[in-house]
C-alpha cells in the first residue's frame, strides 16, 4: 500500500485552522478515487523537545499509481485547491510506502 501524508504544522489559529480543514479539505479528500483508507493523528507532543507539528492527516491507496490517479483527478485537484487555500504556510505534503502488522497482546503470565 501507499499513502498521501498531509503534515500540518502548528497554525497561528487554531480554530480557524480546524473549522477550515474540516469543512473546506476533509470533505474534497476523501472523495478521492481508490481511497481506501484515512489515518488522522493530532499530536500531542515528542520525547524529548516540542515538535511543530499539529496534525497528520494520511491517505492510504492499493499503490503508487493509485496515489498519483486521485491526486490528479478532479475532486484530488479540489482538494489541494481547497488546502492551499488556507494551510499552504503551515502544510507538508509526502508519499510513502504504507506497511502495516497487527501484533498479538501477550496472554496472562507472559513476560513483556
Amino acid at each position: 500500500m501507499h499513502k498521501l501524508m498531509v503534515i500540518f504544522h502548528t497554525p497561528t489559529d487554531v480554530p480557524a485552522f480546524e473549522n477550515r480543514w474540516s469543512e473546506e479539505f476533509v470533505p474534497q479528500a476523501e472523495r478521492m478515487p481508490g481511497l481506501r483508507r484515512v489515518v488522522l493523528s493530532r499530536v500531542m507532543g515528542a520525547p524529548a523537545t516540542g515538535v511543530d507539528v499539529h496534525l497528520v492527516h494520511e491517505f492510504i491507496f492499493d499503490d503508487a499509481d493509485a496515489v498519483q490517479a486521485a491526486m490528479v483527478s478532479p475532486e484530488g485537484q479540489a482538494a489541494g485547491r481547497a488546502l492551499m487555500g488556507f494551510a499552504a504556510p503551515y502544510v507538508t505534503l509526502c508519499f510513502a510506502e504504507h506497511m502495516e502488522e497487527a501484533r498479538p497482546l501477550p496472554g496472562p503470565g507472559a513476560s513483556a
